[in-house]
């Protein structure tokens, strides 16, 4: 299928002129399923990895977070990412993208997303750095729009502090919009964390018993958990994770985070978590998408030969 626009820099004449041009190629892009099996008839559907899931994040510019390592504004850059972005996407092994709705639409009118998994980033009110960080609205995504769009599944943050009220609004709506997602059938990945302010930054706990205790509270939220999955962080004693994914038999992916220069350590301890038996997958995205040594298809093949 010819895609919409050839490269970045044909966007912007795209978008000026032709903005139906993105319902009309979230319409005619060709599906799969979340999951892949070894079940599925068709060569083409064959999962090189099967049941489990590699996907790339990009969504953090729309809550301001822009920085990658000591690069204030890396991911500013909107033409390099989605370049990056492209080259990701390609590799075998990758599954989809998470992202916000302009990111999305831009791969989209990029016939970047034929034939992948594409999960909407809900709530990116929280921003980076502000006092409201953990009131954090949903102004991304709602569950319509992912209907709409034909998209594959949604992800929402959940990040609670005790001392913090606006940490309660956020819970509440995230359990009416899993309510939501769940009624469209589609599936949604809450990424819980316990946090705290220190110095009036915000800080998360890595801790075993703090990520176990946003395990519990997320698996808990909303009338039914058929369609809730997690996205979790490996604890900052690896040797935890065991333990933890223990608090649910929702399913789980792992998500990246910071991992400054070290991508080879954060490889081990992936790949270690990746053996439990709730954890289905990767959802990785600065760290993959902008790697130390600049060789974005080496990081991500590493990653995906994990799984």
């Amino acid at each position: 299928m010819t895609p919409a626009a050839a490269s970045p820099r044909d966007l912007v004449r795209l978008r000026a002129e032709r903005p139906e041009a993105v319902a009309e190629a979230a319409a005619r892009r060709r599906r799969r399923p979340l999951l892949r099996t070894t079940h599925t008839p068709t060569a083409r559907e064959r999962a090189p990895h099967p049941g489990r899931l590699m996907i790339i994040a990009a969504d953090h510019p729309a809550r301001g977070a822009l920085a990658v390592g000591d690069r204030a504004l890396a991911m500013a850059n909107r033409f390099e990412l989605l370049e990056r972005l492209r080259l990701a996407l390609s590799r075998p092994g990758v599954d989809g993208v998470l992202a916000s709705a302009d990111v999305l639409d831009d791969l989209l009118l990029l016939g970047a997303l034929e034939d992948k998994v594409v999960m909407g980033s809900m709530n990116r009110g929280g921003l980076a750095g502000a006092a409201f960080e953990l009131d954090d609205r949903f102004t991304g995504h709602r569950p319509d729009d992912l209907v709409r769009h034909g998209f594959d599944a949604g992800k929402l943050l959940l990040r609670i502090d005790h001392d913090d009220p606006g940490s309660l609004d956020t819970l509440h709506t995230a359990a009416r919009t899993i309510d939501a997602m769940a009624a469209h059938r589609l599936p949604v990945f809450v990424e819980p964390f316990l946090c705290r302010r220190v110095d009036g930054r915000l800080r998360t706990d890595l801790g075993a018993a703090a990520v176990a205790t946003s395990i519990a509270i997320a698996s808990g939220l909303a009338g039914t958990s058929a369609y809730t999955w997690l996205k979790v962080p490996v604890t900052e004693h690896p040797d935890d994770m065991a333990q933890v994914m223990e608090t649910s038999t929702l399913p789980a992916v792992l998500l990246g985070g910071e991992v400054g220069d070290d991508l080879d350590g954060a490889y081990g301890k992936w790949r270690e978590a990746l053996r439990l038996p709730t954890v289905r997958g990767l959802v990785v995205g600065r760290s993959l998408l902008y790697p130390v040594d600049g060789d974005v298809a080496g990081a991500v093949d590493t990653a995906v030969s994990l799984l």
